[in-house]
C-alpha cells in the first residue's frame, strides 16, 4: 500500500483537513484560509467524525490542468486505502459542489483567480494594499468569485465586495434582496476578522452612492447591467429517477449489466461480491457501491467506472460522483430504496442515528413533565405538550363546518373530513393554537376542497397565528393522537358519522399501535391475517365473536386500548394470543396466511433537511441548505420547508411574497410523493414566523425566541 507522508495524521482528529496538489504533490492548507480555493488548481479534503467514519472529497477548478486532476484522483484513492477503504469518496467541481461539501464552509467558498503553476500560494500575508472584486453570489451557499476590477463585472441584481486592503467596500444592486444583502455582510466581516486580523474598515455602499473611493479604484461609473437569473439550480420538484447497474470484471474487461431500469431498488439488488453504479443522471448524480466482498480490482477502479459511465451516457462534465462503500451509505442513495435498513437500526427500543448531523438530535426518552422546556424532545416525539389543552371537533358538511358531538371525539371516519382545533398555553408565549385538518381517504373532492378552504378562514378569524397541519388518515402525528387522553383515536376504514350514514361490514378488523409517545391509534384495516403484526394489538369482530389479539412484541398500553376498542364495538371480547389461535380465528380472516413478524423498524431517526424555497431570480427555485442547518438559515423574506422524515414543516418566513407562499405547499407534497424511497401522505405542517412551535424549533441548536424582534440586517449592519 502506498503512503504519503502527509497520511501520517490523516484521521487522527475529528475536523477538516484540506491540501493543495502542488508540482503533482499534496501540499496543506493554512487553516485560517480553509474555503479558499484557486480555480487553476486540484485539492484533497479529509473529513472526520467522531465515530470515526471519513469523507474524502477531490475538488477540481474550472481551470486545473489534466494532470493535476489525476494526481488528485490518485491520492484519493491512496488515502481511501489508507483508511482501510472505508470512506466515502466524492469528485467535487467547481459551481457544482455536494450539499456535503458545501456544509464544511458555511459562512463563505471563495473562488480566487490563478493557481500555484501561475505562483500563486496559500500564504496568509495580512495584505492590507489588496485590490480585487469579489461577485457574491447565492441564498443558502455564498460563494465569492474573484472577477475582473472593473465596473463591467457588476450587475444590478448581486452584492460585490471591493477589497481594497485597508477598506472594505460592499456594493449592493439595487435588485438585490435583504437576504442577499446579509450573507455578503458575512463575507465583508470573514475578509476584515480572518484576512486582515480586524485592521480593515468595512462601508457598505448602495447602487447610486458610491463615493469617491470607488470611482478613483474603478474607473468613471457607467450605466450597470441587469441581474441575471440563476439557470443552472433545479427545482427539487424535479421527479428522483434513478437506474441501478452492476459492475463485473469477472469475465475479463470491466462490464455494466442492468439490474433495474428505474427506482424505487430492494437493497437485496446490492451483492456483497460485486461493484454497483446507481444512476441518477437526471439530478446530475452518479453513486457507486462497493460491495464488501468485491475484488481489489473493481474497488479500485470504481471512481474512475463512474467517470467513463458519464461519458457514455452523455451527461453534463458538472455530475457529481459518490463513492460509497458498505455501511457507509449517504441518505441521498438510500432513499432511493424501499426497503433500506441500516445493520445497527433496531439496536434496544432507543432510536438509532446515522453519523452526521443527525447527532444533534441524539434520542431524548419520552417525559411529558418536560415537554415544555425540551425543545429536542418534542421534535423528535412531535409533541407540543401532553395533549390536554382545549379540542374542538367540525365535520365538513355542503362547504361549511358542523360541530362534532363531543361524546364521539376520537372516533374518525374515512368517508369524511375534519378539522380540529387544539388549544394550550405555551411556556412563556401565552396561549397557542393548531389547526389539524383531518381527510379521509374515501372523502369526495368537494369535502378536500372544503376543508382547505375553511381551514384558512378559520386560520384568518384567529388573526393567522395557529399552526396548520394537514393529515391524511393512516398518517396522524403523535400529538394528534394524545387528544383523546388515555383513549385510542379509532380510525374507520370508510363510512361517515352523518346521521343515516352506511352500515359498517359484518366482520372488522382493528390494529392497535402504541407511537414512541405512548399515545395510542386503532385503525380499521381489511380483514384478513395478512393484515396482523407481531408487534401489535388487533381486535376482531364477527356476528359470533368479538375477540383481542395479542401480538408477541406488543405492550400492556396497547392491550388497555384494545378494551375502548372492543367497548365500542359491544360484547364480551375474548383474549388470543400469538401461537395460540382457535381454528374460528383464522377463519373468520380468511383462513392463516403470512403476515409482518419481524421486530418494528419505527423507531428509526432520519437526517433532517431543509429546503428553501424562493423565486427571487423570477420562477419558484427551490435549494437545500447545506451541513448542519440553524435558525438564521431561516430566510425571512422566504418560505423554508424541512424535512425531518414523518413529517413535513412549511415554515413562511413574514417577508414572502404571495407566490412563494402558494407554492411552496405544492412543492412540499411533490417532493414527498416523487422520493423514491416510497413516502406518502406524510402529515404537512404550515408554521408562520414568530408561532414556531417546540416541535419545529427542536430541530434547530439554540433557538433564540426573541431573534424575530430585530431586524437580522440591522443586526449585522451593527457590526460594520
Amino acid at each position: 500500500m502506498v503512503s504519503h507522508k502527509e497520511f501520517v495524521g490523516a484521521g487522527k482528529v475529528p475536523g477538516l483537513q484540506v491540501w493543495r496538489i502542488e508540482n503533482l504533490d499534496l501540499k496543506p492548507v493554512p487553516k485560517s484560509l480553509y474555503g479558499n480555493f484557486y480555480i487553476g488548481d486540484a485539492y484533497l479534503l479529509l473529513h472526520t467524525t467522531t465515530a470515526p467514519s471519513y469523507n474524502i472529497h477531490m475538488w477540481l477548478g474550472d481551470e486545473c490542468s489534466q494532470d493535476e486532476s489525476g494526481a488528485a484522483a490518485i491520492f484519493a484513492m491512496q488515502l481511501d486505502d489508507f483508511l482501510g477503504g472505508g470512506p466515502v469518496q466524492f469528485r467535487e467541481l467547481q459551481n457544482n459542489e455536494s450539499g456535503t461539501f458545501l456544509g464544511y464552509f458555511k459562512s463563505v467558498i471563495n473562488y480566487q483567480k490563478g493557481g500555484v503553476a501561475s505562483g500563486f500560494q496559500h500564504v496568509v500575508t495580512n495584505n492590507m494594499k489588496e485590490r480585487r472584486l469579489l461577485h457574491v453570489k447565492g441564498r443558502r451557499t455564498i460563494r465569492a468569485t474573484e472577477v475582473d476590477m472593473g465596473w463591467a463585472s457588476f450587475n444590478k441584481g448581486d452584492c460585490f465586495i471591493i477589497d481594497l486592503g485597508e477598506n472594505v467596500y460592499q456594493w449592493c444592486g439595487s435588485d438585490c434582496n435583504r437576504f442577499e444583502r446579509l450573507k455578503a455582510s458575512q463575507v465583508a466581516i470573514n475578509i476584515r476578522d480572518n484576512e486582515r486580523n480586524g485592521r480593515a474598515k468595512l462601508h457598505l455602499v448602495d447602487e447610486g452612492e458610491e463615493p469617491a473611493a470607488l470611482t478613483t479604484a474603478l474607473g468613471p461609473k457607467p450605466p450597470i447591467a441587469p441581474g441575471c437569473d440563476d439557470d443552472h439550480l433545479v427545482d427539487v420538484s424535479n421527479k428522483k429517477k434513478g437506474a441501478l447497474y452492476m459492475m463485473s470484471d469477472a469475465s475479463g474487461p470491466m462490464k455494466l449489466s442492468v439490474v433495474a431500469a428505474s427506482s424505487p431498488f430492494k437493497q437485496a439488488m446490492l451483492i456483497p461480491e460485486e461493484c454497483f453504479i446507481l444512476d441518477n443522471g437526471v439530478d446530475k448524480n452518479v453513486f457507486v457501491w462497493k460491495g464488501p466482498k468485491a475484488n481489489t480490482s473493481e474497488r479500485q477502479a470504481a471512481m474512475a467506472a463512474a467517470q467513463k459511465f458519464i461519458t457514455d451516457k452523455g451527461y453534463s462534465d458538472k455530475t457529481q460522483i459518490q463513492v460509497l462503500p458498505a455501511g457507509a451509505e449517504t441518505v441521498l442513495f438510500k432513499q432511493f430504496f424501499c426497503d433500506w435498513k441500516d445493520k445497527d437500526e433496531t439496536t434496544g427500543p432507543t432510536k438509532a442515528y446515522t453519523i452526521g448531523r443527525i447527532a444533534i438530535v441524539d434520542q431524548v426518552p419520552f417525559d411529558a413533565s418536560t415537554l415544555h422546556s425540551n425543545s429536542a424532545m418534542a421534535a423528535q416525539h412531535g409533541m407540543v405538550d401532553d395533549g390536554k389543552g382545549k379540542v374542538q371537533i367540525w365535520r365538513i358538511e355542503d362547504g361549511a363546518k358542523v360541530a362534532v358531538d363531543p361524546s364521539t371525539y376520537g372516533h374518525f371516519y374515512g368517508g369524511d373530513c375534519y378539522l380540529i382545533l387544539y388549544s394550550y398555553r405555551q411556556q412563556g408565549r401565552g396561549d397557542r393554537h393548531i389547526i389539524y385538518t383531518w381527510q379521509g381517504q374515501k372523502c369526495t373532492q368537494d369535502e378536500l376542497v372544503g376543508s382547505a378552504f375553511l381551514t384558512v378562514k378559520l386560520d384568518e378569524s384567529m388573526g393567522g397565528s395557529p399552526v396548520q397541519v394537514r393529515v391524511t388518515q393512516g398518517q396522524e402525528p403523535p400529538h394528534l393522537m394524545s387528544l383523546f387522553q388515555g383513549k385510542p383515536m379509532i380510525i374507520h376504514t370508510g363510512g361517515t358519522s352523518r346521521s343515516g350514514h352506511s352500515k359498517a361490514g359484518t366482520t372488522r378488523l382493528f390494529h392497535i399501535r402504541q407511537s414512541s409517545c405512548n399515545a395510542t391509534r386503532a385503525v380499521e384495516v381489511k380483514p384478513s391475517a395478512s393484515s396482523l403484526n407481531t408487534n401489535d394489538v388487533f381486535v376482531l369482530k364477527t356476528p359470533s365473536c368479538l375477540c383481542v389479539w395479542r401480538g408477541v412484541g406488543a405492550s400492556d398500553e396497547e392491550m388497555e386500548a384494545a378494551k375502548h376498542v372492543a367497548g365500542f364495538l359491544g360484547g364480551s371480547a375474548k383474549n388470543v394470543s400469538e401461537g395460540s389461535e382457535p381454528a374460528d380465528f383464522w377463519s373468520a380472516l380468511g383462513g392463516k396466511k403470512d403476515y409482518q413478524t419481524s421486530k418494528s423498524l419505527r423507531n428509526m431517526i432520519k437526517p433532517p433537511r431543509l429546503f428553501g424555497c424562493s423565486n427571487k431570480t423570477g420562477r419558484l427555485i427551490v435549494e437545500e441548505v447545506p451541513g448542519d442547518f440553524n435558525q438564521t438559515d431561516l430566510a425571512t423574506d422566504d418560505v423554508m420547508i424541512l424535512d425531518t422524515w414523518d413529517q413535513i414543516f412549511i415554515w413562511v418566513g413574514n417577508d414572502a411574497n404571495e407566490v412563494e407562499r402558494t407554492g411552496a405547499p405544492k412543492i412540499a407534497k411533490e417532493y414527498v410523493d416523487s422520493d423514491p424511497s416510497g413516502r406518502t401522505g406524510l402529515p404537512i405542517t404550515t408554521i408562520k414566523q414568530g408561532a414556531e412551535p417546540p416541535t419545529f424549533t427542536g430541530w434547530f441548536q439554540a433557538w433564540d425566541l426573541k431573534m424575530w424582534e430585530t431586524d437580522p440586517l440591522d443586526r449585522i449592519k451593527s457590526r460594520f
